[in-house]
């Protein structure tokens, strides 16, 4: 986020497709600096939480057309979550002139890519992995400073077979972690 500008300008509007274990953290990270944030999701039952709980400022339903058009060139930046492949260009045409995508999900195959609406609006696609150590240490020290935290759900090792269930039917609310110090019953 900080690479692309997007902690700069506070009152700029960012898009967060994808509300998982990377996009809510990163509509938590766009509140904290002060941005407009809109969350993109297929999902239509996961607005309440957008924004009730995490504090997203609208909610849009990427299936749904006639919110894609009206939502049209609102947006400064995008961050991209999703793991899945998914068409680019509605994305695209939520940016501004100038507007930035970036992409940070991983999909098994590449993403098609529409160069008319990336030429017509000076928009910029780039992608982020990991930062280096100092980077990684200053948004470890910005999360502590305004208490963001990732919301995961806790478990156990022998529930990990149903937790892989679980994945594969999208039933996990963002991301699950294993608990290794009570997984194992051991007397030494």
């Amino acid at each position: 986020m900080k690479y692309y500008g997007m902690m700069v300008e506070p009152g700029k509007h960012l898009g967060v497709a994808g509300f998982g274990g990377l996009g809510h953290i990163a509509v938590k990270l766009g509140k904290a600096f002060g941005l407009k944030v809109t969350v993109i999701s297929t999902s239509p039952n996961k607005e309440d939480e957008a924004i009730n709980k995490l504090g997203a400022d609208s909610f849009l339903v990427s299936t749904d057309s006639a919110q894609l058009q009206a939502a049209a060139d609102t947006m400064d930046f995008i961050i991209d979550t999703i793991a899945a492949v998914h068409p680019l260009a509605p994305l695209l045409n939520l940016l501004k002139l100038d507007g930035k995508l970036v992409t940070v999900g991983l999909p098994e195959k590449p993403l098609e890519l529409p160069v008319f609406p990336l030429v017509a609006g000076r928009k910029l696609i780039g992608g982020s992995d990991f930062g280096g150590i100092k980077e990684t240490q200053e948004m470890l020290d910005f999360c502590a400073e305004h208490n963001i935290t990732a919301d995961v759900e806790v478990i156990r090792m022998d529930y990990i077979n149903t937790a892989m269930e679980r994945l594969a039917k999208s039933d996990v609310k963002y991301r699950f972690v294993i608990d290794l110090t009570n997984s194992f019953h051991c007397n030494l």
